[in-house]
């Protein structure tokens, strides 16, 4: 298993996803992150900024490469760049039926393709993008939940240019 492709619409990227990129990067030769167009959500970043965040966060992990997913099947882009797994992270039990459901139908789509679930860490559990977007818009502190770069533009996004901890809240 030398190539994985874990996508996301990374809208923004979180620590959760670092801790699913950062574990699947030691698990396999080569990861692809593919930042992907939702097209049931209505994103904050666009998909060069995303891709750019997902980039910097990864900066460090050699045999990451961050890819901007055309439109079309998760299974079909994984399949045209080689990729023999996609990883799929799982914060809850409410995560299960849908990822067992998705699974499912792209194991249906390409048999020889292989989903690996990665349970988030539990510090993780309850993080997702929207959260993030919510307490960032509401002026909250997000210096746990996303790398530093992120919190950044977040606040630029929402019209504030100092971090949580410049604005004396560690969190």
């Amino acid at each position: 298993m030398s190539l994985a492709m874990y996508a996301g619409s990374f809208d923004p990227v979180t620590n959760g996803h670092m801790d699913i990129i950062r574990r699947a990067a030691a698990l396999f030769e080569r990861l692809i992150v593919a930042v992907a167009i939702n097209p049931e959500k209505m994103p904050l970043f666009t998909i060069d900024e995303r891709a750019e965040m997902v980039k910097k966060a990864c900066a460090d992990l050699k045999n990451v490469e961050i890819r901007r997913m055309p439109k079309g099947l998760l299974v079909e882009f994984a399949a045209s760049v080689g990729a023999a797994v996609i990883v799929r992270g799982l914060r809850a039990v409410s995560d299960f039926d849908y990822e067992l459901q998705l699974a499912s139908m792209n194991r249906n789509l390409c048999p020889q393709m292989e989903t690996v679930f990665f349970m988030t860490g539990p510090e993780h559990y309850f993080l997702s993008s929207s959260i993030v977007k919510q307490i960032a818009r509401l002026g909250g502190g997000i210096s746990g939940f996303v790398p530093p770069h992120v919190e950044k533009q977040l606040g630029e996004r929402f019209g504030r240019n100092a971090s949580a901890q410049e604005r004396g809240n560690p969190k």
